[in-house]
């Protein structure tokens, strides 16, 4: 159950931020605003049934300072209390990124993962990053590394695409991009497979683009089985997340959106 809950854990943070990295061209009408609540059911097939096992919520807000300011892009990543006892996860991702262009200049993560405590800080600079890292019993450290141009960290990507215009894309195109986590460049194919109606919590049934991804990584698997659904309107609102990994199946659902 543990290993389970380690993997649906580490699949679903991946889905969650490399599947909805894309640079297409930006629709000037588009942004992210301020206030925005987005709450997912995370779900494991065990058993042959969908299992809700956890809550993702994804909020928006803005931060000033005395010299910029600064949209606050928040998700958290939670067990349900009845099964905090098979394995608890409590996680906590930040992103503090320009408002319009939602380049980061600050990423924070803090895991506490069935007793497994992990911090980071990574500090953007140009194409260079400064990262911070504390685990549980060891001393902290510290590295700075080169990163491309376009390269975002792994919150701050989940809301590029909604910024971008996924009109101009055809049926089977696919691009290839990068996104950095744990100090490692992640090299990403997303690749649009058409249309479809799904459900999309309190906002009902939308149609939605629907958008493979591949990575290369070993926690996801088979082709074309990762997959997010984006209402195919200005919004773009997640709505429908799956994954595939070693152990199993899984998805994102989303069960409650507002502020959008």
């Amino acid at each position: 159950m543990q290993l389970n809950f380690l993997v649906m854990k580490k699949a679903v943070l991946v889905i969650a931020t490399i599947l909805t990295l894309c640079s297409f061209k930006s629709e000037s009408n588009v942004g992210i605003p301020s206030g925005e609540k987005l709450v997912f059911a995370g779900s494991y097939n065990m058993s042959g049934l969908m299992t809700q096992l956890a809550q993702v919520t994804l909020s928006t807000d803005i931060v000033t300072t005395s010299k910029n300011a600064y949209l606050h892009l928040n998700c958290e990543l939670a067990t349900y209390a009845k099964w905090d006892k098979f394995f608890k996860i409590r996680d906590l991702y930040e992103s503090y990124v320009d408002p319009i262009t939602l380049k980061p200049s600050l990423y924070k993560r803090s895991i506490d993962e069935g007793g497994y405590i992990k911090k980071e800080k990574y500090v953007f600079k140009g194409n260079s990053v400064t990262s911070t890292t504390k685990k549980r019993t060891t001393p902290e450290t510290t590295k700075t590394f080169t990163i491309g141009a376009s390269t975002q960290d792994v919150v701050s990507i989940m809301y590029k695409l909604r910024t971008m215009d996924l009109s101009k894309m055809k049926t089977g195109q696919a691009q290839s991009f990068t996104i950095v986590f744990d100090e490692t460049q992640i090299p990403v194919t997303v690749k649009l497979l058409g249309m479809e109606t799904v459900s999309a919590g309190n906002l009902g049934s939308k149609n939605c683009y629907k958008l493979s991804i591949g990575a290369k990584t070993d926690v996801l698997k088979g082709k074309d089985k990762n997959l997010i659904y984006l209402t195919a309107d200005a919004k773009k609102v997640p709505a429908l997340m799956k994954f595939s990994i070693p152990v199993g199946t899984g998805q994102l659902a989303l069960t409650s959106a507002s502020g959008i």
